[in-house]
């Protein structure tokens, strides 16, 4: 382990002593720890939802058709997301989180929509957002024998890959032109079992309900991934049909008007990113120990220029603000995962149900046959994959600084243009060329900013390649941060447009043979990059074969009586509503308003909890009232948006984050003090009613249609 990589792993050590005092106190011997029933979680498929577990452990088994209204009254948002209609005629509920940034898609002259908010005041009035559909899932078809039997026909790990995917795109393509829908196959249980989905896609989705941001995000980065919680994150906006009208649905959910109760079975509903719970521990120790390390590297150094930015620039504050929610977040929840895979509970866990597979293996001489090397041999993929997996990193195309950024286009850009246009990728063929020309220099360059980006990303290559590496000593020498960055770009005219855009309409060769620190950067770091990027697609095409072997292992042994891992596809997940010790005290299930204005008035009125004028004119608010709540529910990134629904298929909350102790939620499903954040019915229609005085969206929310 090289130097950097130590230091960063002591910083993570002391973190998670820090941050999880009672884990590193906890005296417990590994080898007695056993795996739980529900580590790897209960991110269900609606192909085989547990519906007799269900009634064992909350006396209510769904019928085929609650399920399928569930499905069909449940979206996907956007690129990353999860929503519901909650009336017939297309309304539907989504997070604020996820349309705060597509607010300017919609915002006009003189408007601001993230201070003011927006509202519709009639149907006319709802403003169609560009580039935005959601889509809505009406086809399963299970294709795992037809896979399968492709995967067993190769004779070699790429061989084995490639037909896996042939014959992926070819039910993809068939199922898309017989059905109209747009199909994909989705791997379940790691090669287990595989899914083909088919979705409608509606295009046409107007903005009714946006709230302001300071509402919609309240508490900030200090709040976020913490509870209690006073967020009113949730938007509304409505689908419309191919003919420009509210689109009619008879799959919808009614709302629950008064909220969820602490004692009954809820259901969240939506569509959970990725979770890596059946990953091997070598394959967590590596993303605890490079992956996460690089991503929480670069997030936490943006956070960190953010702030100083608002600070040097505050008539700038709100934009630097805006921005630096991405990466806060991300450096948050990747610490969380660092943290918890240095925890020796959680891991003695990991082992115990890694161990439980191995002995069910070994125990069996023709399992032990077939899949008795598979451990060892993932281990010996990520050993693989570390030898130059900081190369990868450092010789990567660097997004958080635009210099670095535009010399890795624009190297590529003259590697491609060498080549005839039929030997191109498509980026640099026909009329795409121009456009991706163009789009070398970026749309707006912040030089300040810039160059605090700049020595963040410096300090990045060293963290990966060590400062005794010869192209860290050939492009830095000894100089760090202010001094180094005066340096590079003293050499360097990246940041002038009309060079950049000639240089990318010349010679190539001007292109390669440019003194430019930036570009003889990446001209002299290229061949390296293709040689251990085509290393790595051979390691990664072994591990893919492993790990679908594993998958076949894993589902012969527990078959559907578990959860895959989450994939990005709709699952149903089950829960209660339930408080937990934290910080020495409880946590209460429920949050009011009452909540909210303590909080306002604590912090003295200061951002990032201070509230909008409108909202200390609260009128026949009940500050009683429902607000946010946390429940045991299985939910991950992706999960944002999703209606949580009771057994009478009622919409009684939408899930919008997870508490910090619910990071571990990556590789293990917990219930000790994990816990699934939610806004209330009851708080969205209070909101909407005396906040917003929405009359009638008001309206359509009690009857599930528009009010003639």
């Amino acid at each position: 382990m090289n130097k950097p990589i130590r230091y960063f792993t002591q910083l993570f050590l002391l973190f998670l002593f820090i941050s999880h005092p009672f884990t590193a106190q906890q005296k417990f011997n590994p080898d007695t720890v056993k795996a739980k029933k529900f580590d790897i979680g209960k991110m269900w498929t609606f192909e085989h939802a547990p519906v007799d577990y269900f009634y064992e452990t909350y006396g209510f088994k769904p019928t085929k058709e609650w399920l399928d209204h569930a499905r069909l009254s449940t979206l996907r948002f956007g690129g990353g997301c999860s929503s519901g209609f909650i009336s017939e005629d297309g309304l539907l509920l989504t997070n604020h989180h996820c349309v705060d940034f597509i607010a300017q898609r919609i915002q006009r002259e003189g408007e601001n929509i993230p201070r003011d908010g927006f509202y519709a005041a009639t149907l006319e009035e709802e403003r169609r957002v560009p580039n935005l559909s959601v889509t809505q899932l009406v086809l399963i078809v299970d294709v795992t024998d037809e896979i399968v039997s492709a995967i067993n026909k190769g004779k070699t790990d790429k061989e084995k890959v490639e037909l896996k995917n042939a014959k992926i795109q070819e039910l993809q393509d068939k199922y898309s032109k017989e059905t109209g829908l747009i199909c994909s196959v989705t791997s379940l249980y790691h090669g287990g079992k595989y899914s083909l989905y088919g979705v409608k896609r509606y295009n046409d989705v107007r903005a009714v309900i946006f709230m302001e941001r300071i509402v919609g995000l309240y508490g900030g980065d200090p709040d976020n991934y913490t509870y209690p919680r006073y967020n009113s994150d949730f938007a509304v906006l409505r689908v419309y049909d191919d003919n420009g009208k509210p689109l009619k649905t008879n799959n919808f959910f009614k709302m629950d008007l008064d909220g969820p109760d602490i004692d009954e079975v809820l259901f969240v509903l939506g569509y959970p990113g990725t979770t890596n719970r059946l990953k091997t521990i070598a394959q967590l120790e590596y993303n605890r120990d490079i992956t996460y390390r690089n991503n929480t590297f670069q997030s936490n150094g943006m956070v960190k220029i953010y702030e100083e930015m608002m600070k040097l620039y505050p008539e700038r504050a709100d934009i630097y603000r805006g921005l630096m929610f991405g990466p806060a977040n991300t450096a948050k929840r990747q610490s969380g995962f660092i943290a918890n895979l240095f925890d020796p509970y959680l891991m003695a866990r990991k082992k115990a149900f890694e161990n439980d597979i191995k002995k069910i293996v070994m125990n069996d001489p023709e399992k032990k046959k077939k899949y008795g090397h598979i451990w060892d041999a993932i281990a010996k993929t990520r050993k693989e994959l570390a030898v130059h997996a900081g190369e990868r990193a450092a010789f990567a195309r660097l997004n958080n600084s635009q210099f670095f950024a535009m010399a890795f286009d624009l190297v590529e850009l003259a590697n491609q243009m060498k080549l005839p246009e039929d030997q191109r990728t498509d980026p640099f063929k026909g009329e795409r060329l121009n456009t991706t020309i163009n789009g070398i220099y970026p749309a707006s360059f912040d030089l300040p900013l810039e160059k605090k980006k700049l020595a963040m990303i410096t300090d990045f290559i060293k963290l990966n390649l060590g400062n005794d590496n010869p192209i860290v000593k050939k492009y830095f020498g000894s100089l760090s941060g202010d001094k180094l960055v005066e340096q590079l770009l003293k050499d360097s005219k990246l940041s002038d447009k009309e060079y950049v855009l000639a240089l990318a309409k010349g010679n190539p060769d001007e292109i390669l043979k440019s003194n430019d620190p930036f570009i003889k950067y990446y001209v002299e770091t290229r061949d390296a990059r293709l040689k251990y990027q085509a290393e790595a697609t051979e390691i990664m095409n072994t591990e893919t074969v492993l790990e679908d072997q594993l998958g076949l292992l894993i589902f012969e042994i527990f078959g559907t009586s578990i959860a895959p891992d989450a994939t990005g596809t709709f699952r149903i997940s089950d829960g209660i509503i339930a408080g937990y010790e934290y910080n020495g005290t409880i946590a209460p299930p429920i949050t009011t308003f009452y909540g909210l204005y303590d909080r306002h008035y604590s912090h003295q009125k200061k951002w990032p909890w201070d509230l909008p004028a409108r909202w200390l004119n609260y009128g026949g608010l009940d500050l009683s009232a429902q607000n946010n709540f946390v429940g045991t529910f299985d939910t991950v990134g992706g999960s944002s948006g999703s209606p949580i629904i009771n057994k009478n298929a009622q919409y009684v909350g939408i899930l919008h984050d997870g508490n910090m102790e619910g990071l571990s939620n990556d590789f293990i499903y917990t219930t000790e003090k994990n816990r699934s954040i939610a806004l209330s019915s009851q708080a969205i229609y209070q909101i909407v009613k005396y906040i917003v005085k929405a009359d009638r969206i008001v309206k359509e929310m009690e009857n599930g249609k528009i009010s003639e």
